[in-house]
């Protein structure tokens, strides 16, 4: 049976038109990751200055940190047009020829998840980026010419999960190659408090840091999370958010206090129970937990990993002894530990 979680999850439609009214138009209202932006707004002022296109800008980094509204902030910045698309719609060569000949001068072509990029349309992108010509094979057999097509100057933006999963071609063709980390508490609760404000909800400072604490280091999760609290509230209580509605609502959602939903539990507890704590290999427990392995291994993981509830091995996925001790399990002995790694 598979397993619903209230915060890694996909986007949802609902969501995607949520997210864009919360989102920052300007570096200066982008909050955090401070060397980012300011070496981001660097870039953006000299091209400004030159009266040019910014370089291309490769942002990696686990989903919901900003990656894609630092690509509509460096549009906005430039005054330019942003066309967005991803990797997996780009099956081939003609759809990213479509979108290449639409571009006008100055324009942001945010291509999300870059790394799925078929290699026959990513042959097609190389002399776009570089030169700014797109090569195209005009008819079949023996008749076939390759014609080559001027494009405009423009700034192409990609986003990935998996910055190695980006073939050395493609990623040396990006002038700005950047990785985006997980927000401390308190950026995140400025976030909060900042989609709290253009939301008009009424909450408290112990509210949004109740919200913060449970966030992942995740602007997206944030964001998810003060819309299931504002539910809560507004159906089970007056409207305003305090700490009590808070961790009520976020109970109620189950979302725990180290910011785990039923997702993450389950894969912990798939690993400790099901698979003797492991090693267990990713497929295995995609089956076990009934998602897709890239969504583990993208959404779900990074954090268990960065909470030392589990780790990497050659072998398979282990659990740590915080995994044991956050499902409230007694924790193996240390020989017993080493044997399963």
């Amino acid at each position: 049976m598979r397993e619903e979680g209230a915060l890694a999850g996909p986007v949802l439609p609902e969501e995607a038109v949520f997210e864009v009214g919360l989102r920052p138009r300007r570096l200066a209202e982008f909050i955090g990751q401070a060397a980012l932006k300011e070496r981001l707004g660097i870039l953006v002022e000299a091209a400004r200055k030159r009266n040019e296109p910014v370089d291309h800008v490769l942002l990696s980094g686990p989903p919901g940190l900003g990656k894609t509204t630092l690509a509509g902030i460096i549009a906005h910045e430039m005054a330019a047009q942003i066309r967005i698309t991803s990797g997996p719609a780009l099956e081939r060569a003609g759809d990213l020829a479509a979108v290449l000949t639409n571009l006008e001068m100055g324009d942001v072509l945010f291509i999300d998840e870059v790394h799925r990029l078929p290699r026959v349309v990513e042959e097609v992108l190389y002399p776009a980026i570089e030169d700014f010509q797109l090569d195209l094979v005009v008819g079949k057999g023996p008749a076939a010419r390759s014609i080559r097509l001027p494009l405009p100057a423009f700034t192409l933006v990609g986003a990935t999960t998996r910055l190695g999963a980006v073939s050395s071609p493609l990623r040396d063709r990006f002038g700005f190659v950047e990785r985006i980390d997980y927000y401390p508490s308190g950026e995140v609760r400025e976030i909060v408090e900042r989609s709290a404000d253009i939301l008009g909800l009424a909450i408290n400072q112990v509210g949004c840091e109740a919200i913060a604490e449970r966030s992942r280091g995740t602007p997206r999760v944030a964001n998810r999370l003060l819309r299931r609290v504002r539910d809560y509230t507004e159906v089970r209580g007056d409207g305003k958010i305090d700490q009590a509605t808070a961790l009520a609502g976020l109970a109620a959602f189950e979302v725990d206090d180290a910011g785990l939903d039923r997702v993450d539990r389950a894969i912990l507890r798939a690993v400790v129970e099901k698979f003797g704590g492991g090693p267990v290999g990713l497929s295995t427990l995609a089956i076990a937990v009934g998602e897709e392995p890239e969504t583990i291994e993208d959404a779900y993981e990074p954090y268990l990993l960065q909470l030392g509830m589990l780790k990497r091995t050659a072998r398979g996925r282990v659990s740590m002894p915080a995994a044991y001790r956050h499902l409230g399990l007694p924790v193996p002995e240390p020989a017993q530990v080493s044997l399963l790694e």
